[in-house]
């Protein structure tokens, strides 16, 4: 028995499946909406597993139970003999614990290594300066590492502040200010970006897709079918390419709540073809385009998107058919391939088990500045565990020195000439890192 059939048993004995108009109706075990089964000598399934595989689904193995425990018919043969074990995969304990155990020191450290430079926006005219851009990208990400409320964030900035990673003591409130700060947006993709060079030798296979952080918001509207008023969570979508060796993120896109998938497909693959060499692209179907198919042939890669109930082969000697039959009569080889994707999944599992699955910030602006500094906070402990496990050097701006070795060369400021300065000063790396 394998994982499949023990679900069939448990959809058969948990959910009611019907024989209605000539098909089985089985019930999803993930969504509201049933699938549609159809038994005999060729049976098929709705679901995206069958489409996939062309071979019975849990949902397929279901309706067989039923149709035999109900109508006498024949039920499928179960080996019994073993229970099922989900694929397990090693882990260095060790090495997992160690990082663990010293994440949040290191993440202070690399952090302000990586912000440490930004260029000022320019600011004309009388008023008040602005803080540092450094600041406030140092600020806005360790909030959301901390995943605490902004004023029980008021400890973490003062110990910031002593160590020497902030030029002055802010109010913790003046981070919601910041994230709220349209400048920052772009800053933040290019952090995002340089956190992920010291993986670059590493990572030649790229999964994108996308997901939802909710929001504060509610989005009502009238249910003309029901004659009644829905309503539901507004989200903030993020569209993103990961390493699905390291789990780190090459690229992100925010875009709207209800826009495609696949548009977004161009900007993350290309961003992240000019640090990495681009060898593969597996992808869901939405990613599913002859452009989608060239761009990555043209980089010298292969994208692996399976092709949909409605596809044909195209034309002759294209590389839309090519795909198109080695998606058909090498499958299995394909899907192995294409199974990779699935690291994606798993990147989207960490950032929102470790930096929450929703938003706190009330405006647009901010909303996608606090889910950008996710998946910044995500590559930062990816470096900072690859560090400790492959024994890579994270260097983050090839031209500057290793963190390291430019505080052993450099006499760390006073007390006074940290806090004397203006406030869009930068500080030298405090000497007891």
């Amino acid at each position: 028995m394998d994982l499949r059939e023990l679900k069939a048993l448990e959809i058969a004995a948990r959910t009611k499946v019907v024989f209605a108009e000539g098909v089985w109706i089985v019930p999803s075990q993930t969504t509201s909406g049933p699938y549609r089964v159809t038994l005999g000598a060729a049976p098929r399934c709705s679901c995206d597993d069958f489409q996939l595989r062309q071979q019975p689904c849990k949902h397929i193995l279901a309706a067989r139970f039923v149709c035999a425990r109900d109508y006498d018919g024949q039920a499928p043969g179960l080996s019994t003999e073993a229970v099922p074990k989900k694929p397990t995969y090693p882990q260095n304990w060790p090495c997992y614990n160690q990082a663990q155990q010293t994440e949040k020191t290191r993440f202070r450290e690399l952090l302000f290594d990586l912000c440490r430079d930004l260029p000022n926006p320019v600011q004309t005219g009388p008023g008040r300066r602005w803080t540092a851009m450094a600041d406030m990208a140092f600020a806005c990400a360790l909030k959301v590492y901390t995943t605490v409320s902004a004023r029980r964030f008021a400890c973490d900035l003062e110990d910031a502040f002593r160590l020497g990673y902030l030029s002055h003591l802010m109010n913790s409130v003046s981070v919601c200010a910041y994230l709220e700060n349209d400048l920052l947006t772009p800053v933040l993709k290019g952090l995002i970006v340089r956190s992920s060079l010291p993986l670059r030798l590493f990572e030649t296979t790229f999964a994108p897709d996308s997901t939802g952080f909710a929001t504060s918001r509610f989005v009502r509207w009238f249910d003309e079918k029901y004659g009644r008023e829905r309503s539901r969570h507004a989200w903030v979508k993020a569209h993103a390419i990961c390493g699905v060796k390291t789990n780190i993120v090459t690229a992100v896109e925010i875009g709207a709540a209800e826009a495609g998938d696949s548009p977004f497909f161009k900007p993350l693959v290309e961003t992240t073809a000019e640090n990495f060499t681009v060898m593969e692209v597996p992808a869901d179907k939405a990613y599913l385009s002859h452009d989608n198919l060239a761009l990555v042939h043209g980089l010298g890669g292969t994208a692996y998107v399976p092709y949909k109930a409605n596809s044909q082969a195209g034309e002759a000697d294209s590389l839309w058919e090519k795909m198109y039959f080695y998606y058909q009569y090498r499958r299995e080889e394909f899907l192995k391939h294409y199974h990779q994707r699935s690291n994606m999944e798993s990147t989207f599992a960490m950032v929102k088990a470790k930096f929450r699955d929703d938003v706190r910030s009330k405006t647009d602006v901010a909303m996608r500045n606090e889910a950008l500094c996710k998946f910044l906070c995500h590559n930062i402990c990816v470096v900072h565990q690859s560090h400790i496990e492959l024994g890579i050097e994270p260097v983050f701006w090839a031209e500057r020195p290793r963190l390291a070795e430019a505080t052993a060369k450099r006499p760390r400021a006073s007390r006074g000439e940290q806090t004397g300065g203006s406030s869009t000063g930068c500080l030298e790396p405090p000497a007891d890192l």
